[in-house]
């Protein structure tokens, strides 16, 4: 197909009320909300593909990606961000196998339960599924990892990653729990074992309850100021006491005292018992 661009000197950008309905019409139709996202980067992205597909009107592009596949397969991508790697900032991985782990470990024992959440392609679960098997964790210490994104979460399931995203990986480690073919570093069935997928809505699913360990890194930063505050008193409502979230670099959580956390390091706050 030819994509019919328009230059960007003849385009323009398309009315605010124009984009708000749009969002609410793939809201009922692909369940998918984006309301809560900060709207100039969404209607930003949008108005791209808008153009990419020679489109002039929001309802143009809604009849497109709800009779296209692969354009509404695009949208989906597009929309959800899956950028991730294999323990993105690896002295803070260190940290919370030398420190955090452990002691939720000696605490829960079999019953750990973690949670992933924007877990995109499964780097960040399998990283913690790496770091369990190190500890010898028990067998039945799980790691659930969840997103919005059917595609990634396929993706995550089959578990074969380039070289690119092992960058922090020692080679030990490459060794132990990867088997390299054609290519690709898949990870090993132990390993697979700890981790469960599943799609879920952050604005709009309810959150599971008892988790010693919740990961969302790199993740709210895409939302207004609001909802994630909001996202933050569910993470901590979903956390054991004494349990821990591990935030990305570019977050803080402002409002901890409020919601029931402590700040323990750089990254990681735990809920107060």
């Amino acid at each position: 197909m030819d994509f019919n661009f328009k230059s960007e000197s003849t385009w323009k950008e398309l009315p605010f009320e124009d984009f708000q309905w749009f969002l609410q019409e793939v809201k009922k139709k692909f369940n998918f909300d984006l309301t809560g996202y900060k709207p100039q980067r969404v209607k930003r992205r949008i108005e791209i593909l808008i153009r990419k597909w020679g489109k002039s009107s929001y309802k143009e592009y809604l009849d497109l990606i709800v009779k296209n596949g692969k354009a509404q397969k695009e949208f989906l991508d597009r929309l959800t961000i899956n950028v991730t790697e294999f323990f993105r900032n690896p002295e803070k991985w260190k940290e919370l196998k030398t420190k955090y782990l452990p002691e939720l470990l000696k605490e829960s024992g079999s019953r750990f339960k973690a949670w992933s959440a924007g877990c995109s392609s499964g780097e960040e679960p399998y990283s913690l599924a790496i770091l369990l098997e190190e500890l010898r964790a028990p067998t039945t210490a799980k790691v659930i990892g969840t997103d919005i994104d059917v595609n990634v979460l396929e993706k995550a399931r089959i578990g074969a990653y380039e070289e690119r995203t092992l960058v922090n990986v020692s080679p030990n480690i490459k060794e132990k729990y990867f088997d390299y073919r054609d290519g690709l570093y898949y990870v090993k069935p132990n390993v697979k074992a700890r981790v469960i997928f599943k799609r879920h809505n952050l604005l709009q699913d309810p959150f599971d309850k008892n988790y010693d360990l919740i990961l969302c890194r790199n993740v709210v930063i895409y939302f207004e100021m609001k909802t994630k505050e909001e996202l933050y008193r569910k993470f901590a409502e979903s956390l054991k006491s004494g349990g821990i979230i591990f935030v990305g670099s570019t977050e803080r959580i402002f409002n901890y005292r409020q919601i029931g956390l402590e700040v323990v390091a750089p990254f990681f706050y735990r809920k107060v018992k």
